[in-house]
């Protein structure tokens, strides 16, 4: 993977510390509100929350009645896009909550999001086939089975609906030397759109691929999340134009 942790070439008497500009790998894309070119040395993918939790028969929001259909839909994208992005050297950053068991960093506003009633089911508590609801190391906060993560893949657990606060999310990137992020995942209108918002609010070129990102929410929270990230923070592309790129 070119687009790796940047180290100082040193020995035992001396040490390099000159950054050399890495070659530029520019691809230009179909997307709205404008083309873009994109230099794919200097991009990766974030994949938001594809896990069990928010996308599995018997993960927390299927177990309280949300139709996890809509959320699955990005899953195909997923698996179109993804070994295409590995097979450019393009870092494939899954963001996934992975909170602790006991949730001693989560102010009340973020527990109550889960279990608005206090009636339990909420983060870190059993709910359908999750024994810890969205909590590090449990079923309910696992990719997908669909989805299979590389090797060389890069995972960073979120407490939040911005997967940058109180992570090491911008630390991983700028090590990276990355400046273009991609966004894909659910939902499109909460989690990715936040972490998106965040991510250019930090001087980040933003692009969120369509289709590959996804929402439980009504169509027009997606719509609406859409027409802010063109209107106020990036750009969107489709796994079409995107594939073809790549493949150009």
């Amino acid at each position: 993977m070119t687009a790796r942790i940047r180290d100082w070439p040193r020995d035992a008497t001396h040490v390099d510390l000159r950054r050399p500009e890495l070659p530029v790998r520019a691809v230009e894309i179909a997307a709205a509100p404008q083309r873009l070119t994109v230099d794919l040395e200097r991009t990766a993918i974030i994949v938001v929350d594809m896990q069990n939790d928010f996308c599995a028969a018997g993960g927390w929001l299927d177990s309280i009645g949300v139709d996890v259909s809509p959320a699955r839909a990005a899953i195909a994208h997923l698996e179109r896009i993804l070994p295409a992005l590995r097979d450019a050297d393009v870092p494939v950053i899954w963001l996934n909550w992975g909170n602790r068991l006991d949730r001693a960093n989560l102010p009340p506003n973020v527990l109550h999001v889960y279990d608005a009633d206090g009636s339990g089911g909420g983060i870190g508590q059993p709910a359908g086939r999750s024994e810890a609801v969205l909590t590090r190391g449990s079923w309910g906060a696992a990719i997908v089975d669909e989805l299979s993560p590389g090797p060389s893949d890069v995972h960073v657990d979120k407490f939040r609906m911005s997967g940058f606060f109180d992570t090491p999310l911008d630390s991983v990137l700028k090590a990276r030397g990355i400046d273009t992020v991609l966004f894909a995942g659910v939902n499109a209108d909460q989690c990715v759109a936040a972490t998106l918002m965040d991510a250019a609010c930090l001087g980040y070129d933003v692009v969120m691929v369509e289709g590959a990102s996804a929402t439980t929410s009504p169509a027009y929270c997606y719509d609406a999340t859409v027409y802010n990230v063109r209107q106020c923070f990036g750009f969107t592309v489709t796994p079409d134009s995107l594939l073809e790129a790549l493949r150009r």
